[in-house]
């Protein structure tokens, strides 16, 4: 499902950002990264969904092998994908329905299977009542539930969420959990970079931990 081989990144001015990573997520796990900051925990993300690309190894995401592949064949890659930033990146000027409802014209989804399919998303984040209402008239929490519909909007096989409790409150930042808790169940492969202590020892998932561009823990029911 993703699999590292002796991945390195180095950036401008010698950072070595990931530095010889080897791992294997299988399909249907639920995997958290954790490091401290500057430790490589973004580098790696974005290294999978071709955001920067590796200098050397081999990456492999659903069965897109990521590093050696043409440009012209990133945005499917990245429709294979589901990705949620800490900061929503959610479009202002349209509503909760239209938002989500977006990701799916992108990728040229009829009129008839998005009229289905984004009140589906609406209720599994709790926001059925929302739909008409624009981001700005949203808490954090609520713009990121929208967050999180919109990145389920085309069924991705895998879903990536970069530090998606880190502006939230904690009865906000649980209940995400609980939602990407549920999505996982549903069978999509979840990766979540976080920096949150408290979830991550409550939820006992697997850690993968990084620090300054190396693995140095990988533990199947870990704590932070």
């Amino acid at each position: 499902m993703i699999e590292f081989v002796d991945v390195h990144k180095t950036y401008e001015g010698g950072v070595e950002a990931v530095n010889g990573v080897n791992f294997y997520i299988d399909k249907g796990e639920f995997v958290f990264l954790t490091g401290p900051s500057g430790s490589g925990k973004s580098t790696l993300l974005k290294l999978m969904i071709r955001e920067e690309k590796a200098d050397s190894g081999q990456i492999i995401l659903n069965n897109y092998k990521v590093v050696t592949m043409k440009d012209k064949h990133i945005p499917y890659l990245r429709r294979s994908i589901g990705i949620v930033f800490q900061d929503f990146r959610l479009l202002p000027d349209k509503t909760v329905y239209e938002n989500v409802a977006f990701a799916m014209r992108v990728v040229r989804s009829s009129a008839r299977q998005i009229r289905r399919q984004v009140p589906i998303l609406l209720s599994l984040v709790g926001l059925s009542a929302r739909a008409h209402n624009y981001p700005n008239e949203l808490s954090g929490g609520e713009q990121q539930r929208v967050a999180m519909a919109r990145a389920l909007a085309n069924n991705p096989l895998v879903l990536i969420a970069d530090e998606p409790t880190g502006n939230l409150d904690p009865e906000n930042a649980w209940e995400i959990m609980r939602i990407l808790n549920e999505i996982n169940m549903r069978g999509t492969t979840v990766v979540v970079a976080t920096h949150a202590e408290d979830i991550v020892n409550k939820m006992q998932k697997r850690v993968i931990e990084i620090d300054k561009g190396r693995i140095i823990r990988d533990q199947k029911h870990g704590s932070y």
